[in-house]
């Protein structure tokens, strides 16, 4: 074991030796390896800050219901009754004062408001559903709508289910991307190593007439890919938050406008651990793969 382990150190040492006898070629490696990591972590966190604003969508969807102008006092507490069934989850009662008082107090709209003759807005519910399928939503909305005294209805999910049917084909698309890149990522701790090892041919071929194995002669090879793909991946990180803070104060700025107290979010340690793990891992796979076909072609070639 001790003596595994001296061996380990040694080739440890001798990668981390190697790295800083080539700072340019070391830190130039590390860049494109950053910048093909960084998109589609990028890409990541700006879907996982799009979901967290969109965050604030209420659990289940809303049905609004619209009472007719003529609905009588027997239709007002059929509908009443009717939404404290089991298939309501809660229901909200909108009187149509109310509703006037909240749309003047909107900016912008109090002078409209204020300029009205008379209430144009009818009573209304804001009902929440316990019903979570777009079928079921559908199915009670069109109950709801069939009842007498009710003049119109408006289920609020459609929009909401856009965004989330667009956010599950972003989450797909960086996923599909994360993969592209890995694979580039491999190539590129794969050439990068090859380029190692044909300046290491002769040194190999002595190491193997001394009776060296292939393990022996790859070790240094793999540490050097992983030391890689961790300075790759820490090149990412750097890049991922010069630009989370060159975008901060604009989308602040941005949220602002609108009355919210939005923030870009930094990502989560897990998540840097995470990239920093895959990187060292790719790295050192471009690493192994370059060097046993190094071997294997010197093998071949004697």
């Amino acid at each position: 074991m001790i003596g595994w382990m001296r061996h380990q150190k040694h080739a440890l040492t001798s990668s981390l030796h190697r790295l800083s006898r080539q700072p340019m070629a070391t830190l130039l490696t590390a860049l494109a390896m950053g910048v093909a990591i960084s998109l589609p972590s990028g890409l990541y966190l700006a879907l996982d800050n799009l979901s967290r604003l969109a965050g604030g969508l209420p659990a289940q969807p809303e049905i609004s219901l619209f009472l007719a102008d003529n609905v009588s006092s027997a239709q007002k507490q059929a509908i009443a009754a009717r939404l404290r069934q089991a298939d309501i989850a809660s229901a909200r009662h909108v009187p149509r004062d109310e509703a006037l008082a909240t749309l003047g107090a909107e900016q912008g709209l109090a002078d409209i408001a204020a300029g009205l003759t008379q209430n144009p807005l009818p009573d209304a519910w804001i009902v929440h559903p316990r019903a979570s399928t777009r079928e079921e939503l559908e199915r009670l909305q069109t109950a709801l709508a069939e009842m007498p005294g009710v003049s119109d209805t408006h289920l609020d999910s459609q929009w909401a289910e856009r965004l989330q049917a667009g956010l599950d084909i972003g989450r797909t698309g960086v996923w599909l991307l994360a993969g592209l890149f890995a694979v580039a990522l491999a190539a590129i701790s794969g050439n990068a190593i090859r380029a190692q090892v044909l300046a290491r041919r002769d040194e190999i071929q002595v190491s193997r007439l001394i009776g060296a194995t292939d393990r022996h002669i790859r070790r240094p090879f793999l540490y050097l890919g992983a030391l890689q793909g961790l300075l790759g991946g820490l090149a990412a990180s750097g890049v991922l938050a010069m630009a989370g803070w060159l975008l901060r104060a604009p989308v602040e700025h941005l949220a602002s406008l609108y009355g919210s107290a939005f923030q870009l979010s930094s990502p989560a340690m897990l998540e840097i651990v995470t990239v920093l793990g895959l990187t060292t891992l790719f790295g050192w796979l471009g690493a192994w793969l370059s060097v046993a076909r190094a071997l294997h072609q010197a093998e071949t070639a004697a």
